[in-house]
């Protein structure tokens, strides 16, 4: 049921691998809710990642972001604390806060969650369609970190340094 002068929302219910599939920062992104979707509310991604994916050191403006992990373990670095994450934890990161994370299992599956809904048109600025549902293939040249810093601060996202956790 909706109220007056709020939009009418569907419901949304997906299985593994449904969604729209990007490859991104290394990993398989599969969009499970996006902005257009929940009417801005929240962005939901499932991520599938190899060791060794992660994030540049950065930091979000205009939304929290959290993860819940269900395969593997990752590492994070949120406001300078080290969070060891394996399968069944959950990290928040509010925004204003710098953090990243490093997939340290073989392979994780987690979701990425933001709210407010938004952090997904930067994720698809920065990757490309995946054409199979599978992790891409290892880059052959370093990331360029200059022109993510760029595209990312369109987006109300800091990036403050390379990839890995920082010592």
């Amino acid at each position: 049921m909706s109220t007056p002068g709020s939009p009418s929302l569907a419901p949304i219910a997906l299985k593994r691998d449904e969604g729209d599939a990007l490859w991104a920062f290394g990993g398989l992104a599969v969009i499970k809710a996006s902005s257009e979707a929940t009417d801005g509310r929240v962005f939901v991604v499932e991520m599938l990642a190899p060791r060794g994916a992660g994030s540049p050191l950065h930091v979000h403006h205009r939304e929290d972001e959290w993860f819940y992990v269900t395969d593997g373990e990752l590492t994070f670095w949120v406001g300078g604390q080290v969070i060891n994450a394996p399968a069944g934890s959950f990290v928040y990161g509010p925004r204003d806060i710098p953090h990243t994370f490093d997939v340290v299992s073989d392979e994780a599956r987690f979701l990425l969650v933001t709210e407010p809904a938004g952090f997904e048109t930067f994720m698809r600025a920065a990757s490309e369609p995946a054409p199979t549902l599978a992790i891409p293939p290892p880059p052959t040249e370093p990331p360029d970190l200059g022109g993510l810093t760029a595209l990312a601060a369109e987006y109300g996202i800091e990036i403050l340094g390379p990839p890995g956790i920082p010592s």
